[in-house]
């Protein structure tokens, strides 16, 4: 069970989806049915035919920001420079590729009013500083919406638009949560119509989540640390849910992580490195809508242990044979 080669599987290239379903409710939703290990065929906005009044659906309200930056070295080479997140506003953690070529204090020009100056070195990372007058109106103009590595194309600029959800709020993510990616306005305003409740927390989605397990072991792997905040009135709106017998459903595995951090520390807002893997026990998600995820991934061990290995491993067999498109930008999986 806790091997990483139990959990590989061949995916044809053709199935990485490199744009989304437009409009983005019509892409296509396999339904697992845990109980009976029944596998479900459907269109994403059917979704609303399982989820019932007073139950809770919880979203990630994290903003992607533009973290690609593209300069120029003083030697006249190009560079990218890849924001992680803000120590002070003008001071980032940041990738840089070859960072090792980079001499303390060297200037990387993004345009003649903004340069980047490399303050130190990580062992993985590096930290920044930012120069120009007001830096988020300069992040948000040269920086690139950074699309996930096997997106194999350049950014675009309808990219801003199609890798955010549309309740996205607050800015600091690096990766989209891409379970939200499915909701439009009307269908979240059908499910609100029907009874359903709506809440939010808000994880920002750092570049571990594309990290890999490079132990055969499992149990060996260290997750990345990433920032979550449960707002109260998400609190009460769980509370109800549990006391009423309904069901929280969590979009996407940025939430299940955000949720049981929660229920494991009690604490509302806190960095966590939560890895779940099988034969981990579920203590508050009851239902899980996710996207279909990557070869011997961590998020690929969250669903496993949340419907167990050999059911995944088999609706994703059956998906393949169907050809849904996959990973970031690709369909959607109700687990019931």
């Amino acid at each position: 069970m806790n091997r990483l080669s139990e959990y590989n599987f061949e995916l044809p290239q053709e199935l990485i989806a490199k744009y989304p379903v437009e409009p983005r409710d019509h892409c296509r939703l396999m339904v697992l049915h845990r109980e009976n290990q029944k596998i479900e065929h459907k269109i994403f906005y059917q979704i609303i035919d399982y989820i019932n009044e007073g139950d809770l659906l919880i979203f990630n309200d994290t903003k992607v920001i533009p973290a690609r930056l593209i300069g120029t070295k003083e030697t006249g080479a190009k560079i990218e420079i890849f924001l992680l997140r803000p120590l002070k506003e003008d001071v980032w953690e940041a990738l840089i590729k070859n960072v090792r070529r980079l001499k303390i204090g060297s200037k990387v020009y993004i345009s003649q009013d903004f340069f980047i100056e490399l303050i130190e070195r990580k062992e993985e990372t590096a930290i920044i500083k930012l120069n120009t007058e007001d830096i988020k109106k300069a992040i948000k103009k040269y920086g690139h919406i950074p699309l996930p590595p096997y997106i194999d194309r350049e950014d675009e600029e309808k990219d801003k638009q199609m890798y955010q959800t549309v309740f996205a709020s607050k800015e600091g993510a690096v990766a989209a949560p891409t379970a939200g990616l499915h909701f439009t306005e009307e269908l979240i305003s059908k499910l609100k119509q029907k009874g359903v409740k709506i809440g939010f927390i808000t994880l920002h989605v750092g570049i571990g989540t594309f990290k890999p397990i490079t132990t055969e072991d499992i149990t060996k792997h260290k997750m990345h640390e990433e920032f979550y905040q449960i707002p109260e009135e998400t609190i009460k709106l769980i509370k109800e849910t549990k006391e009423n017998n309904k069901n929280i459903f969590a979009v996407g595995t940025t939430v299940v992580r955000t949720l049981e951090s929660y229920a494991n520390t009690g604490k509302t807002q806190d960095y966590t490195n939560i890895f779940i893997y099988p034969p981990y026990k579920f203590k508050l998600v009851d239902k899980l809508i996710t996207n279909f995820h990557l070869p011997k991934s961590t998020l690929l061990l969250l669903v496993s242990a949340f419907a167990g290995k050999d059911f995944i491993l088999k609706a994703y067999n059956e998906a393949i044979k169907e050809k849904y498109r996959f990973f970031s930008y690709g369909d959607a999986m109700l687990i019931l």
